[in-house]
């Protein structure tokens, strides 16, 4: 693996990635960019205030991936939100 000084252990992992051939090229680009932005414009859009309850573990678990996703937790539950109301959340097959 090629390795740059200072590089972030995300960084590495990403390179690593790179080289191992593990990232394929997008089809249509454009139409990929436009449909990507428009998903990114729909989340941003925050004009509505709710107020939840939810169970401190789930909140914790939500938290730490918000934290290796390096984004706030509130926008991960939004972006979470905004999924399963779009139908593009699906359940993992078991």
């Amino acid at each position: 693996m090629t390795e740059v000084k200072g590089m972030t252990k995300e960084e590495k992992d990403l390179l690593d990635s790179y080289e191992k051939e593990e990232w394929k090229s997008v089809k249509n680009l454009k139409k990929e960019m436009t449909h990507y932005q428009k998903v990114a414009r729909a989340t941003l859009r925050k004009d509505k205030r709710i107020n939840i309850r939810v169970p401190a573990k789930d909140l914790e678990e939500i938290q730490k991936r918000a934290l290796e996703e390096g984004i706030p937790y509130q926008t991960l539950i939004s972006s979470i939100l905004h999924k399963y109301a779009s139908g593009s959340l699906v359940r993992k097959a078991s």
